[in-house]
């Protein structure tokens, strides 16, 4: 089906909103909780799946509902429709400090390839789907493992990657190898693979992890320089047993003795 066409303008720097603009009756569908404001005049509600193919019956609904658990989303996605008649905005905040990517779908093809938490919204008839990694190495080792979010359609799509994004074009057979965690999207014609990181002292004590992936063009590639994934081990071990630093003291661990004072 053709997608809704929505306007839509982004604010903030690092924690990003996104506010897209209906038109009467049209529909933005979005991950449950992305939701940080609206007007009046929007209403919303809870569904199983996007609503972009029509219900082949129970088993249909049950198969979806297992493909948004295998990609680790909500089974439910929120569809926000202007039942009004005039003009309605409802905005998506990002959950963590990075970017937000408006994607015009139809300019990529109508098929992107992106990790599997990465989806924030689109307009209505943007199918969400899994995509499998057909090589055991990519699967096993490739930092998203075998599971990867497909994203179909003709219309506006918005994804969210941590830290800074870098939006890359390869040629037809260019190589671009990169950190498994900062792949954040690529669309469909680009050939996705895993290899190791130079010799085995590299792999130890190289502090670049164990393998790259390994991008062949042509096609699109959408780089993070943050993956959630290190932003929450920093988080962890800096609020673990001994993990304050005491930045900006000398004294360091031990003011901490001293409480407030």
């Amino acid at each position: 089906m053709k997608c809704h066409e929505v306007d839509y303008e982004i604010f903030g720097d690092d924690m990003q909103i996104v506010e897209v603009e209906l038109d009467p009756s049209e529909v933005v569908i979005a991950e449950a909780g992305a939701m940080n404001y609206m007007e009046d005049g929007i209403g919303f509600e809870t569904r199983m799946g996007d609503g972009a193919r029509p219900s082949g019956g129970i088993m249909d609904s049950l198969l979806n509902v297992g493909k948004r658990v295998l990609t680790g989303e909500s089974i439910f996605l929120t569809h926000f429709t202007n039942n009004g008649h005039s003009k309605k905005r409802v905005a998506f905040a990002a959950p963590y400090p990075g970017k937000i990517i408006p994607l015009d779908m139809n300019a990529l093809g109508g098929e992107l390839i992106c990790q599997k938490d990465a989806f924030l919204c689109a307009a209505f008839g943007t199918s969400t789907d899994i995509a499998f990694q057909r090589k055991l190495g990519a699967g096993f080792f490739g930092g998203e493992g075998f599971i990867l979010q497909r994203l179909n359609g003709d219309g506006m799509a918005f994804i969210h990657v941590g830290g800074t994004v870098i939006k890359r074009e390869l040629a037809a057979g260019e190589v671009l190898r990169v950190d498994t965690g900062c792949l954040a999207a690529m669309t469909s014609g680009v050939e996705y693979d895993i290899e190791r990181s130079g010799n085995l002292k590299s792999m130890i004590f190289g502090g670049e992890g164990i393998f790259l992936a390994t991008l062949r063009g042509p096609g699109t590639v959408y780089l993070q320089s943050l993956p959630f994934s290190r932003l929450a081990d920093r988080v962890l071990r800096a609020a673990g047993p001994g993990g304050s630093k005491g930045e900006g003291s000398v004294l360091g661990g031990l003011g901490d003795i001293f409480g407030d004072r």
